[in-house]
């Protein structure tokens, strides 16, 4: 399998802003109660961001016809294109990676003398599937694998609709299943782009010191996205 990453942005800025708006509608109760009294209480409203995204990434996945990837339905569709090795498919997706700050397993504690320890929840990421093409090497053309028409032309008149759902189908769990090996190899820089937001959005609330700790548990998936689902049958 060949794989290229296209890009990746932190969501820092909507953290940022978020952080300082409730900053300023904390400053002051700050002010007037004094920082040892209130900078916990101002620190506590970190759970009212909810969903606080982290991290984004945006990739391209090639996958020859050599991994065999549509099983039995590929043995009975694919045969020519696996010996000939002249089909290719290429992913389009994003993962955006986020923790639900009011989540019941996100504990603010206080250390004293204005340090703080962020104990996360389990990081959770969406998948956003844009595109999944047929690469023709043979005809070196592309094949958008949302026209029945082109899909008619390589597999055969014999290709209906029911067939077509489920080639997308398993297209689909493809994609998941390429998603998950990079989530796991982007763990580190998911953390430490967590570990950034959540110290600069912690000392917007007069926090002196911030320790941030992240749960072994691996992300975990939450939402499957598509461009034109509208046109996917599960």
């Amino acid at each position: 399998m060949d794989s290229f990453l296209t890009g990746i942005a932190m969501g820092l800025a909507m953290s940022l802003a978020i952080g300082l708006v409730l900053w300023r509608r904390r400053r002051k109760s700050l002010i007037k109660g004094g920082p040892r009294t209130n900078v916990h209480v101002s620190i506590e409203e970190l759970r009212s961001i909810g969903e606080l995204s982290v991290f984004k990434v945006l990739t391209k996945e090639i996958v020859t016809a050599k991994d065999h990837w549509l099983g039995e339905f590929g043995k009975k569709y694919m045969e020519w294109v696996v010996s000939s090795k002249k089909m290719a498919m290429i992913f389009e997706f994003d993962i955006s990676f986020q923790y639900n700050l009011r989540d019941s397993s996100f504990v603010v504690e206080d250390l004293g003398q204005g340090a703080y320890r962020l104990k996360m929840p389990r990081c959770k990421y969406d998948i956003f599937i844009r595109d999944i093409t047929f690469y023709d090497e043979q005809r070196s053309r592309f094949l958008p694998w949302l026209i029945p028409d082109l899909l008619n032309d390589v597999f055969g008149p014999g290709f209906n609709e029911e067939d077509r759902n489920r080639l997308k189908r398993e297209a689909r769990e493809q994609a998941e299943a390429l998603a998950g090996n990079l989530v796991h190899r982007l763990r580190s820089e998911v953390q430490s782009s967590a570990r950034e937001t959540m110290e600069l959005l912690a000392k917007g609330f007069s926090a002196r010191q911030v320790i941030v700790d992240f749960q072994d548990a691996a992300p975990e998936q939450d939402k499957v996205a598509y461009a034109g689902a509208s046109d996917l049958k599960s």
